[in-house]
């Protein structure tokens, strides 16, 4: 049987590669977004960023459904996928997992290594991610208007938790899980991203010293400054 090629995603004649060797990116520059521009550029892939924006007639149409059912941003596709054919992948954690593991870098030396960085991705994807993505809606966005002060009351409390458990993991450390990892590159966008929110009075952010510190740190990589532009904007 013939293997597949990149031209038999369906996504690739709405979005279509200009060089079907190099990895696809199909992305829009949130805080999920950057996780995997970061990543590409940390780790000196070759590949293409396609802007997706999150209108419907771009995360909800047929051509970005066939590649990610749940029509939400980042995707890939790699044309050298691990078994000598491409492969298509969506979640922003599995495509950093993934990446890490095809290069063998941002993820350890050790088994050990490696699940103390695989605890602090879960640790962004099941709770700081969608916890301060709420409080996005509730205290920033379409939520904000609610008169209900419950919703947003917890989750300003849950983001001082998260806050907390990171201030108090990074006592002493550079990175969150020893040496520079997909770990960080998972976390420090959304601690970014509460500057959007306008939250970092609400949630005490100048309590959190080692929390400032990590995130200037992260800022400060080339690679990270290239990645969180990518895809522009406009």
């Amino acid at each position: 049987m013939t293997p597949p090629a990149l031209t038999d995603f369906p996504i690739t004649a709405r979005w279509p590669a200009q060089d079907p060797s190099v990895l696809q990116l199909y992305s829009f520059p949130t805080p999920n977004g950057v996780k995997i521009s970061i990543a590409l550029e940390e780790l000196g892939l070759a590949y293409e960023a396609h802007k997706v924006t999150l209108a419907e007639a771009d995360v909800k149409s047929d051509a970005f459904l066939s590649l990610n059912p749940n029509n939400k941003i980042p995707a890939i596709i790699d044309p050298d996928g691990p078994d000598g054919a491409p492969i298509g992948l969506f979640e922003s954690g599995a495509i950093l997992i993934y990446l890490a593991e095809k290069t063998g870098k941002l993820f350890g030396e050790t088994q050990s290594q490696r699940y103390e960085i695989l605890k602090w991705v879960m640790f962004q994807m099941g709770g700081l991610g969608p916890m301060f993505g709420q409080l996005g809606f509730f205290y920033k966005f379409a939520g904000a208007e609610i008169e209900d002060p419950r919703p947003r009351e917890r989750y300003i409390n849950e983001a001082k938790r998260l806050l907390s458990v990171l201030n108090g993991q990074l006592e002493g450390k550079e990175w969150i899980a020893g040496e520079f990892s997909i770990a960080d590159i998972a976390i420090a966008p959304w601690l970014r991203g509460l500057d959007l929110y306008g939250a970092h009075e609400v949630v005490g952010w100048s309590d959190y010293p080692n929390v400032i510190a990590y995130l200037e740190r992260f800022l400060a990589r080339p690679a990270v400054q290239r990645g969180l532009n990518i895809p522009a904007r406009d």
